[in-house]
């Protein structure tokens, strides 16, 4: 059963496990598109399996081969069809801890986030980096904050209470945020 099929890859159910693999790009060199996508994958494993080091809850990785990573089935229910305050509280904090440890998801959208057995995880870490600049993690934010504000009608709420939570873990919180008002201000004018 395929869960999704992006530009990137297809991510698919089979045997209990979440199958990713990254999909061939024709207009690239044979050779350079198989290493690319190689290291992609290896690194997309390697973040996911840091950032649950740092206590995130993410999938286990179980296996990683060439473009391909084999990883748990988490069955719960996206974040986007339930997140209120509460949740997205808990969410700040999840994303205090990740960037306090120098990881930016890179994707940060509630339709990345699965909540299952009252616990939030994090899921596809295929645009994720290491970099503990205030300019990433306030980019990060910003697209969270996006997403609130295209998707949900409550997302002051929302926004306000992510702040609540990630003032509560992250090591220089109040300039993040401030970057993530920059950041909106800039788009604003563009």
């Amino acid at each position: 059963m395929y869960l999704t099929r992006g530009a990137e890859a297809t991510v698919k159910v089979e045997g209990g496990y979440v199958i990713k693999v990254r999909i061939p790009k024709q207009y690239r060199q044979k050779e350079l598109d198989e290493r690319i996508r190689k290291e992609r994958t290896k690194n997309e494993a390697r973040l996911i399996s840091e950032a649950r080091r740092l206590g995130i809850p993410t999938p286990i990785v179980h296996d990683v081969q060439n473009s391909t990573i084999v990883m748990q089935y988490i069955p719960g229910t996206p974040l986007k069809y339930v997140v209120d305050e509460s949740l997205s509280e808990r969410l700040g904090e999840l994303v205090g801890n990740l960037h306090t440890g120098g990881i930016i998801h890179g994707d940060l959208t509630t339709s990345n986030m699965i909540v299952y057995n009252d616990r939030i995880y994090m899921i596809d870490f295929g645009l994720s980096f290491i970099d503990p600049g205030i300019e990433a993690r306030g980019v990060d934010i910003h697209v969270l904050f996006q997403t609130f504000e295209s998707t949900h009608h409550d997302h002051e709420i929302l926004t306000d209470a992510f702040c609540r939570g990630y003032r509560q873990t992250c090591d220089n919180a109040e300039e993040v945020l401030e970057r993530v008002r920059d950041i909106e201000k800039r788009g604003r004018y563009a």
